[in-house]
C-alpha cells in the first residue's frame, strides 16, 4: 500500500529534482502539476531557508491601514484595566475627549481580540424604542434603599438613595445603619432642604416609605405625611414590578461595580465621606449613556430650598401602632384627620398614641394618661 506524502514532502522532492538532479524546472513543474514561478519559488525559498521554506507562510498583510494605530490599542486597553466596569461606548468617548477618534466598534475588536471582554451577541434595540422619562428635572424623583456597604467590623450598613427621573441627577445618598423610618425620612428631609421640592416621588410599597398596604392603613407613614405637608405626590410601584423604578435600580447597579463590590470600610463615617465623592463625581464628570454622553448635572437644575421640617414617625408592631403627637394648646391631639380629647393639663407636651384594633391609648413617658373607646379602624372612611 503506498504511502501517502504531505505537501512539504513533495515540495522537497520536487526542488532535489531541479537542485541536486539538475532537471529542468518547466520538466520537473509539469509533473509536479504547478506553474514555473511557483517552482521557481520554492527552489528560491528552500536555498533561503532550508525546510522551513517549503512550508505554508501566512497570506495575512504586514500592515493594514485599518487597523487600531498601536498607542490608541495600549491606551484602550489601559483604560479598561483601570476601569473594569467601562464598556466600549464609554471607553471610546473619553478617547475621543483625548482627541483620538476611534469609534465603539474599534474599542470592541480591541478589547475582544486582548481577551479584555468575551465576545457575545450585540443586543439591538427595536426601531420604534423609545426610552421613558419625565420631560424637565424636578418633576419626580426615584427613591429606594440598597444594602451592600460592608464595614471592617463585619456589619452591612444599607443607602437610601434617590435620582432625579429627567436628569439621572442623584439627590440623595445617606448612610444609615438600619433602614428604618426616621432614617429614610432624614436623608428625604435633607434632600429636600438641599435641592428643593420635587412634584412628585416614585417609590417601592416598603413600610418605610408608606402604610397604605399595611394593618393600619389610616396612619399616616411619616414619609407620606412630609410629602402630604410639602405637595409632593407619593407614587407606588405595582407589586413585585422592580421596572417601575429601573432607573435607580440602574444607579444601584453602577455604585456596586464602582465603589462597593469588593471593599470595606472603616466606620460609617467613612463609608458616607467616600460615597459622596463618588456620588459628586457622578453628577458631575461621569457621561451618562442614556443621555447622549452627557453628565447628569448639565440636566439638572434645583428647586427653590424650603424649610423643611421632619416629622415624628409610626412604629408599627404585629398587634398595634404607636405615633409620637404634640399636645395642642386645647387638649387634644391629630391622628388621621381625627382629634382626640387628651385634657389641657397635658398642653404641650409630647404624648405617645397607641393604636389598637378596637382601642387607643395616650401615654406620656410610658404612664397611661388616657384611654379612648371608638374603633379606629372606622376612621379610614373618614379621611
Amino acid at each position: 500500500m503506498p504511502v501517502e506524502r504531505n505537501v512539504v514532502e513533495q515540495r522537497y522532492e520536487a526542488v532535489m529534482a531541479v537542485v541536486r538532479d539538475g532537471r529542468q524546472v518547466s520538466e520537473v513543474a509539469r509533473v509536479y502539476g504547478v506553474t514555473r514561478q511557483t517552482m521557481h519559488a520554492w527552489v528560491s525559498k528552500y536555498e533561503a531557508s532550508g525546510m522551513s521554506g517549503l512550508l505554508d507562510a501566512s497570506h495575512r498583510p504586514h500592515h493594514s491601514p485599518l487597523q487600531t494605530a498601536p498607542e490608541i490599542e495600549a491606551s484602550i486597553c489601559e483604560l479598561r484595566r483601570r476601569h473594569p466596569a467601562w464598556g466600549p461606548r464609554r471607553i471610546s468617548h473619553e478617547l475621543v475627549v483625548q482627541n483620538f477618534a476611534v469609534s465603539r466598534a474599534s474599542v470592541y475588536r480591541v478589547l475582544v481580540r486582548q481577551h479584555l471582554i468575551e465576545p457575545g451577541k450585540q443586543k439591538r434595540r427595536p426601531a420604534d424604542f423609545k426610552r421613558w422619562e419625565r420631560s424637565r428635572p424636578m418633576e419626580l424623583w426615584q427613591m429606594d434603599i440598597v444594602g451592600g456597604v460592608v464595614l471592617e467590623s463585619g456589619n452591612e450598613l444599607k443607602v437610601v438613595t434617590a435620582v432625579d427621573d429627567h436628569s439621572r441627577f442623584c439627590v440623595a445618598v445617606g448612610m444609615v445603619e438600619r433602614a428604618t423610618s426616621p432614617a429614610v425620612c432624614r436623608v428625604l428631609v435633607e434632600a429636600l432642604r438641599r435641592h428643593g421640592v420635587p412634584e412628585e416621588i416614585l417609590t417601592d410599597n416598603g413600610k418605610v416609605f408608606t402604610n397604605r398596604h399595611g394593618k393600619f392603613p389610616m396612619l399616616e407613614s411619616a414619609f407620606d405625611r412630609i410629602c402630604r405637608e410639602n405637595g409632593i405626590v407619593h407614587r407606588l410601584t405595582g407589586v413585585r414590578s422592580p421596572t417601575t423604578t429601573g432607573k435607580i435600580e440602574r444607579f444601584h447597579r453602577t455604585l456596586r461595580e464602582e465603589l462597593l463590590t469588593g471593599r470595606r470600610f472603616a466606620d460609617i463615617d467613612t463609608a458616607q465621606a467616600a460615597i459622596d465623592g463618588w456620588a459628586a463625581t457622578y453628577n458631575k464628570d461621569r457621561p451618562h449613556q442614556s443621555l447622549g454622553m452627557l453628565t447628569p448635572i448639565t440636566r439638572f437644575h434645583a428647586a427653590r430650598p424650603v424649610e423643611i421640617q421632619e416629622v415624628l414617625p409610626v412604629v408599627f408592631t404585629d398587634d398595634c401602632a404607636e405615633v409620637q403627637r404634640r399636645v395642642a394648646t386645647r387638649g387634644h391631639v391629630t391622628i388621621a384627620k381625627t382629634q382626640y380629647a387628651v385634657g389641657c393639663a397635658y398642653a404641650g407636651q409630647f404624648v405617645t398614641v397607641r393604636i389598637e384594633t378596637s382601642v387607643v391609648h395616650c401615654l406620656i413617658d410610658g404612664k397611661l394618661v388616657k384611654t379612648l373607646e371608638p374603633d379606629p379602624l372606622k376612621l379610614v372612611q373618614r379621611m
